[in-house]
Order: structure tokens, then C-alpha cells, then sequence
């Protein structure tokens, strides 16, 4: 028989000895956050078509310049194929539009209309008031560097997803 190991809590006053337990799992506690922000992102979104994913297209959309739908999917992260069918639903929906690039003709930017920017923007409320209960627990200049930080992950994150062949390229 082996013997069993056991989670010893490290004595407080030794600051180089990292913390044992499920409470500072970092896995635990992003699938921790990650279900809690989901479940209040959900529901602050559910009015656009594509929920979750309706809003990030939006969210892209007026993130800068007009673009492509490749360039798009690539920017959230979605399957070309996903964001033709969102792209469809939003369109329908009166949230944007596709238009033919000046310069490629072959090419559709991606816009958002008057009525797309009014439901992003409320959406957007709803969505900021999910996140402040999420965070309440933090002050101001933590909740800053937080979102700073988990830009920071993401970005990396995002760099290390992206798949060529699934985007198209």
C-alpha cells in the first residue's frame, strides 16, 4: 500500500511556499469563473441573435476599421462557417450589414447599423452590471488590473488557438 498523500496548508508566516489545496487551483478557478460569468454573460445577451456569440461579432464589428468576414472570424475566434450563419441571423435581425469592399469588389465588409449599435449598447449595460456582481468583491484598482491581466492571458491565449486552416487561410 502506498501511503496517501495530504494537502498540508504551508504556515502563513513562510511567503515562498506556495499555497496547497482546490482553492488556489488555478484550473478551479477559472472553470469557477468561467461558469459564473457565463451563466450572467448568457442572460445579459440572449436578446441578440447568437447570444454569446452574437455579441462578440458585434463587439469585433465596431472594434475598428470595417472588415472582412475572414478577418472576422478571425479576430473572435469563430469558424468561418459559424460566422457566415451569425452574420446571416444579425443581418436579419436589422443589426448590420454586408457591403462590397471599395477595394476588393469580391469582398464583403462587415458594418453595424444604428439598430445593431442600440442593441449592442444595451446589451452592453446589462452586460456591465453582470460583471460588477461578478467583481464586487474587488475594488476598483483590482478590477482594473484583473482585466488587465486577463487581456494579457487572452491575447496569448487567442495567438496560440487560431488555427489557419479553420479560419480559411
Amino acid at each position: 500500500m502506498t501511503p496517501r498523500a495530504t494537502a498540508r496548508k504551508p504556515p502563513a508566516d513562510d511567503p515562498e511556499t506556495e499555497p496547497i489545496g482546490l482553492d488556489s487551483d488555478l484550473g478551479w478557478a477559472i472553470r469557477m469563473v468561467s461558469g459564473a460569468f457565463r451563466r450572467t454573460a448568457t442572460s445579459s445577451v440572449a436578446a441578440l441573435p447568437g447570444g454569446p456569440r452574437g455579441y462578440l461579432v458585434l463587439m469585433a464589428v465596431v472594434s475598428g476599421p470595417p472588415r472582412s468576414q475572414l478577418a472576422l472570424a478571425q479576430q473572435a475566434a469563430l469558424n468561418k462557417t459559424v460566422m457566415t450563419y451569425l452574420l446571416d441571423d444579425l443581418e436579419a435581425a436589422g443589426l448590420l450589414t454586408r457591403q462590397p469592399d471599395p477595394v476588393d469588389r469580391r469582398a464583403r465588409r462587415v458594418l453595424i447599423t444604428e439598430k445593431g449599435t442600440q442593441a449592442l449598447n444595451a446589451a452592453r449595460e446589462r452586460l456591465s452590471a453582470a460583471e460588477a456582481q461578478l467583481l464586487a468583491d474587488l475594488d476598483p484598482a483590482e478590477q482594473q488590473q484583473l482585466r488587465m491581466l486577463l487581456e494579457r492571458v487572452a491575447q496569448t491565449a487567442h495567438r496560440e488557438e487560431i488555427d489557419p486552416e479553420e479560419c480559411g487561410q
